[in-house]
């Protein structure tokens, strides 16, 4: 499998026909590199659809998800700086759950 380190939330959306090079010049743009080991998330305008760019060490995977009913909790970004998941976030995510609140972001601290 492939290693991912780090996982972030792309705000801006993405055209979903742009293919590896495109996905990558937009993962330059919004996040200032593609480090080795992480993962980057973008989705389309309706949060229909995702797309996920990993760079392994030694060159790009391209992944893309679509929901056929519903769409991804997408939160309202549009602004602001990326985010960065967990891996139970992501999971939730892939399958159209609200990610906000599973892993990390769910523990409760005060009574």
């Amino acid at each position: 499998m492939i290693r991912i380190d780090e996982i972030w939330l792309a705000r801006e959306p993405l055209d979903m026909r742009a293919g590896p090079d495109t996905t990558l010049a937009r993962v330059v743009q919004s996040f200032g590199e593609a480090r080795p080991h992480c993962a980057y998330l973008f989705a389309n305008k309706r949060a229909n659809r995702m797309k996920v760019l990993v760079h392994d060490g030694f060159g790009l995977w391209l992944a893309a998800r679509r929901l056929h009913k519903g769409k991804f909790s997408w939160c309202a970004l549009r602004e602001g700086q990326a985010i960065v998941l967990d891996e139970e976030q992501l999971q939730a995510l892939i399958v159209g759950l609200p990610w906000r609140q599973a892993g990390g972001a769910a523990t409760i601290s005060v009574l």
